[in-house]
């Protein structure tokens, strides 16, 4: 948008009023002195007229509105009278109200019976820091390469002191959902292992959480860490549960440092005991399973702890030494904010990676400056400069948000919602309030800014005319067909932080906190698409395809864990119009059939008899891939199985686990995929 309020060369310059006449000249009168306008705010800042920017203002004559009236006053004249009140009002305060540089708080307190609260602070570090100042060009050389040689230490102690392959991510497991381990499991092989596995973790994995149903046995799980076991005395847990949380429950590592500790492949278990411990819950699973392990404190790893913390104390101590001590000029300070905050992301505060891809970073480094560039011209160029005289100030409202910003994902990691879509608003507990409240919160400071500064600068017009241009595009493009829109977190400081570009505390906070929003998302996630097929969207959750039917069934029951259990076929059901021509079926989260045959036996499984067993069954195009799939279910003491139609290997959706108790009872599965 090309909104750039630049200061008027001429601050006395006032646009003729409404009222006045068509020939009346251009008022050469001085404005009003501050204090004696009724609309003027506080802070004694200049903002910029239209047209001491060369921008035309005859939109706002009085002939071209008494002209667009006068068509339709005598058939409408309450709408006209509407109309022209609407305009008036979007218009502005005629003349526009001019800005003026705040005033510093801390050197203009009054005096409190005779004693200052802040006695000129903003003065005293003027008058501190002036010698410093003045040499801040070799102090600024000097600082930066020692900044980067610190950082260079940081990062090598954070990454490179524990071998690659030793890092292990907050929902690393063993075992891949669904039938992503292949037939028997035989992709997820070996099962057991001589010699314990040394890894380490990153801090702060208790805040993530399943998004997508997953299916361990009958039961669902999902808005919460997928851990299986771990209640038994030798803390036993089921090959596909989270590592790193696994660690953290055991109190191997911990959750606010991360660490290093060993894992032990144990191979086949049975019956594993949730529990809940160091604040993180598993779910029990009482029947068969082909991988196991146990976690051990014990490592050869040094350099095990995270250093986000330290990282970031380190970098807000350099941000402040900045703005308060060698105060550059305000765009070198914009780019050390952008440098700073965008690098303490990719390698501290939430990385892509473990370790990060440091190619990938660089990649989005590049378009990342072009966009914050755009917000120099359109924003911060305009607000930053007004703060010269308070670097007390301009350290609070400038760093205070934008480390907030840059950390948003940290903030808001346990508000119940990611993806914003439908499906998660509705289903997810907690969502619909949370997004009300965000709502609530950014409509009224958006209001706030609209209404009691651009309005008042006699910019609202023009900005309204952008933002209808932009949401008329978007609109476009929510309606391409198979497509649906999608506002990455990096796109809302685009269309919100250039109607932060008034000189104001308030737009100061807004754009530096949209700033660190900005950055988080740009090297955390990427420039994504913000037009994205339900099937990225939707993740690993369900397709919607058709599911199979179990003819073995509470009707006609397993007689025992040596006969077959048998399913509809591909004609009978009708899916052949959805291209699958095969089956595949889990017993107890494990694939143990994949074919176009319409039964299986169970003798060749030597399935226990004294816990449940689970299945489940799903339609497939029978060939050679197969789709990792999402789906949890936790049962006490059940065998449970799952079937899916198959396609060339791709597998739809897996029913819910239809259960084969100790006592011979079979209970059908529940309606709808897993």
């Amino acid at each position: 948008m090309a909104l750039d309020p630049i200061p008027p060369s001429n601050a006395n310059e006032v646009r003729e009023d409404a009222s006045e006449s068509v020939s009346s000249t251009s008022s050469s009168a001085p404005l009003q002195d501050s204090k004696k306008t009724d609309n003027m705010p506080a802070d004694n800042m200049e903002l910029p007229t239209l047209e001491s920017r060369g921008l035309t203002s005859d939109y706002r004559r009085p002939n071209i509105r008494r002209r667009a009236l006068s068509a339709g006053a005598s058939r409408f004249p309450k709408s006209a009278r509407l109309l022209n009140k609407s305009w008036l009002w979007i218009r502005g305060p005629s003349p526009p109200v001019n800005l003026h540089n705040p005033s510093p708080w801390l050197d203009s307190t009054p005096p409190i019976q005779g004693h200052s609260l802040h006695p000129k602070l903003e003065s005293k570090v003027l008058a501190l820091t002036r010698l410093i100042h003045r040499r801040n060009v070799w102090l600024l050389v000097i600082l930066g390469m020692a900044y980067i040689i610190s950082l260079s230490f940081l990062v090598r102690a954070n990454w490179y002191l524990v071998p690659t392959d030793a890092f292990t991510g907050c929902t690393d497991s063993f075992w891949s959902p669904g039938n992503g381990c292949g037939m028997n499991g035989e992709n997820c092989s070996p099962f057991t292992s001589d010699t314990p596995y040394q890894f380490r973790c990153p801090a702060a994995c208790d805040t993530v959480q399943l998004l997508n149903i997953r299916a361990v046995g009958d039961r669902e799980v999902v808005y919460q860490p997928l851990m299986v076991g771990g209640g038994d005395d030798l803390q036993t847990y089921r090959g596909d549960s989270w590592v790193c949380l696994a660690a953290i429950q055991t109190g191997a590592i911990s959750n606010d440092k991360g660490g290093c500790a060993s894992v032990q492949l144990t191979g086949g278990f049975t019956s594993f005991i949730g529990t809940v411990a160091h604040g993180i819950s598993s779910v029990s699973f009482n029947s068969t399973f082909p991988l196991s392990y146990r976690i051990s404190p014990s490592t050869s790893f040094t350099s095990c702890t995270d250093l986000r913390s330290p990282a970031l104390a380190f970098n807000i101590i350099i941000t402040i030494l900045l703005f308060v001590v060698l105060r550059p000029k305000p765009i070198v300070l914009f780019w050390a904010m952008v440098c700073i905050g965008y690098w303490h992301i990719i390698f501290f505060s939430d990385p892509a990676g473990t370790p990060p891809p440091i190619s990938n970073a660089f990649g989005t480094f590049l378009p990342t400056l072009f966009i914050v560039y755009a917000f120099w011209l359109h924003a911060f160029s305009h607000v930053l400069p007004a703060f010269d005289a308070m670097p007390i100030e301009r350290a609070i409202w400038y760093l205070v948000p934008f480390w907030c910003g840059t950390l948003i994902n940290v903030i808001t990691a346990r508000l119940p919602l990611d993806r914003l879509t439908i499906t998660d608003i509705r289903q997810q507990p907690g969502a619909l309030v949370t997004i009300l409240v965000i709502i609530t919160v950014v409509g009224a400071i958006v209001l706030h800014q609209v209404v009691w500064v651009i309005r008042k600068t006699g910019w609202l017009p023009r900005y309204l005319m952008y933002y209808a241009i932009g949401g008329a595009v978007l609109l476009v493009l929510s309606q391409l067909p198979g497509l649906e829109l999608r506002i990455h977190h990096y796109f809302y400081p685009i269309l919100l932080i250039p109607g932060t570009a008034f000189p104001t505390r308030l737009s100061a906070v807004y754009q530096s906190l949209l700033l660190g929003i900005f950055l988080d998302g740009a090297a955390r996630w990427g420039f994504a698409s913000i037009l994205q097929t339900a099937a990225e969207l939707a993740r690993d959750a369900p397709l919607g395809s058709s599911l199979p039917i179990f003819l073995t069934n509470s009707t006609n029951p397993l007689a025992n864990l040596d006969a077959s259990i048998v399913w509809e076929s591909i004609s009978a059901a009708n899916t052949t119009r959805e291209g699958w021509n095969g089956f595949s079926l889990l017993v107890d989260d494990v694939e143990r059939y994949s074919g176009v045959a319409t039964n299986f036996s169970l003798v060749a499984l030597n399935l226990v008899a004294t816990v449940p067993h689970f299945f489940r069954l799903a339609v497939s195009t029978f060939g050679l891939l197969f789709i990792e799939r999402n789906q949890e279910v936790e049962f006490d003491g059940v065998i449970s199985q799952r079937l899916q139609y198959q396609n060339n290997g791709v597998s739809s959706d897996y029913t819910r686990a239809a259960t084969f108790y100790p006592n011979g009872t079979f209970t059908d599965p529940l309606p709808g995929p897993s």
